[in-house]
């Protein structure tokens, strides 16, 4: 944990964690699949690399990308696109 982008990945991977989890957790039957995790958690760990070797303009596009795709497709807090 050295870089600005080990601490903002690994904050998304723990926002997705407990997306998860809560989701998994709930009454109702989750309207996601544990394989629509998988593309933001390759996406925060490519960001993660891609800033640490020095390539901060295309960390910083890849986390935006992630976080766009959060919000689109797995919808925290209910968000209606």
């Amino acid at each position: 944990m050295q870089t600005i982008y080990d601490w903002v990945t690994v904050a998304i991977f723990g926002a997705l964690i407990v997306l998860f989890l809560h989701r998994s957790t709930a009454q109702e039957e989750p309207k996601d699949n544990i394989f629509q995790y998988l593309p933001a958690c390759i996406g925060c760990a490519l960001a993660n690399y891609v800033g640490n070797e020095g390539h901060g303009a295309i960390a910083f596009a890849i986390i935006v990308a992630v976080l766009a795709y959060v919000a689109y497709v797995l919808k925290p807090f209910n968000l209606k696109f």
